[in-house]
Parts: C-alpha cells; sequence; structure tokens
C-alpha cells in the first residue's frame, strides 16, 4: 500500500490525472450538499475552487522540480530566489473573495453565508492538499467537512431547539404595536434581556424589532413564536 501511494505522490501524468480528477470528485460532492440547499456557492463552485486549487498545488510541485533539473543552469545565471511554495498561500488569500461574495447581513440583522465562505476555504485546502499528494490528509479532510456541512446541522438544530435562550425577529405594522409584543414576552413569563429596533423607511409605519430572551424551563421555541404572531398587526415573526 505505501509504494503504491509513493507512486502516486510521484509527479507523472498519471499522478497529476488522478490529483485533478479527485480534487473534481470531491469539491463536486461537497458541492452537492450546498447545491441541495440552495446555498450561493454551488456544485460547480466547489468543483472549480478544488480542481483550481489541486492543480496550483502541481504546479508548485513542477516549477521546484524544473528549477532543480532542467532549468538548474539558467535559473543559477540569473541568480534569483523564487519560492514556489507561495502559490498555495495565494490560493488561499484568494479564496477570501470568493467567500466574501457569499457572506452578507440581511435587514433582519442576521449573517449569512458565514458556512459557505468556511466551505469554500477549506475545500481549497483540501484542493491544496490533493495537489501535493497527501492523500491521507485529503480522506481525513474530506470526512471531515461532509460531517460538517451535512451532519452536524441535524444535531445543531436539535440543540437550538431545546436552548433556553432564543432570539427573534418580529416586523409590526406600526410603532403603537410594540408595546403589545412586550407585553405579551412578558405575560408569557419570558425573559428579555436585549432588544434592538430599527424603523422602517420614512412614510413607512412598520417596525422591525430583534428580542433576545430566555425561555422558562417547560417552554418551547415554537409556542413562543405562535404566541407572538396570533398577536393583532404582526407581519412577521422568525427566530434568528
Amino acid at each position: 500500500m505505501t509504494d503504491k501511494l509513493l507512486l502516486f505522490r510521484e509527479l507523472n501524468l498519471g499522478s497529476m490525472m488522478l490529483r485533478v480528477f479527485l480534487a473534481m470528485l470531491m469539491g463536486g460532492v461537497i458541492g452537492f450538499d450546498r447545491e441541495l440547499k440552495g446555498r450561493p456557492a454551488g456544485f460547480r463552485t466547489y468543483m472549480l475552487v478544488a480542481m483550481g486549487a489541486a492543480a496550483t498545488a502541481i504546479l508548485s510541485q513542477y516549477l521546484d522540480l524544473m528549477l532543480n533539473t532542467q532549468w538548474a543552469e539558467d535559473y543559477a545565471i540569473v541568480g534569483r530566489r523564487t519560492d514556489v511554495v507561495r502559490l498555495g498561500a495565494r490560493v488561499i488569500s484568494g479564496i477570501g473573495f470568493i467567500g466574501t461574495g457569499t457572506i452578507m447581513v440581511t435587514a433582519r440583522q442576521e449573517v449569512k453565508g458565514l458556512t459557505t465562505a468556511s466551505c469554500l476555504w477549506a475545500s481549497a485546502c483540501m484542493g491544496l492538499a490533493i495537489g501535493a499528494g497527501f492523500y491521507e490528509c485529503v480522506i481525513v479532510g474530506f470526512v471531515l467537512i461532509l460531517l460538517c456541512v451535512s451532519v452536524l446541522p441535524m444535531l445543531e438544530r436539535v440543540v437550538v431547539e431545546r436552548a433556553r435562550n432564543m432570539n427573534i425577529y418580529v416586523e409590526m405594522d406600526s410603532v403603537e404595536r410594540l408595546e403589545a409584543v412586550m407585553r405579551a414576552m412578558k405575560d408569557a413569563g419570558l425573559t428579555l434581556y436585549e432588544t434592538e429596533i430599527d424603523r422602517d423607511s420614512p412614510g413607512n409605519g412598520r417596525l422591525k424589532g430583534v428580542f433576545s430572551m430566555r425561555l422558562g424551563p417547560k417552554q418551547h421555541h415554537t409556542q413562543v413564536l405562535a404566541r407572538i404572531s396570533t398577536l393583532d398587526g404582526i407581519l412577521a415573526v422568525e427566530e434568528l
């Protein structure tokens, strides 16, 4: 097994084709999960990011090989010293620009896209490991990335639903509704410890609020949302 891995770590045509294909496959699997969830970066984006990173790592190895063999004499005459390993660092910094485009702050003061940006960054790192022929790290990293984007969200939902702290977004048709919302929360035994109120555009009487509260021992998140949604003048209620 070790001898076979050594063969695939060599810089030859078969090894390079395997690395690029493996990066495309693993990036595509991760991207397919994000595509199903309707995220900004999906199937093709992850494939391209992983393949590009793998190709960059292969290029670094190729340049290092050529600079120390066929190009050695010319390289010595020129007298310049280049660290080809830095190409991988450029990939990581470049992914930052792509990841930034997936992050946004919604009108409800909620940050969206952080998981997508982080997943793109991790996929790029995985692609670099594939391009370098570090297959052991690739397998572990691939499994852990899939675990984070597929399995952990289900566990996270269970934990959030049972949490005593809760953040909700409420949209009201007028300022006068705010008092009724606050009274309903107090009557329900909720402990309100932070409130952010934002008035809509001038001429529009709507009011938006984000309320952070602590629930009682036998209260559920769905019960709180249902209680507030039944109040008059409530346009939208959503847990953040």
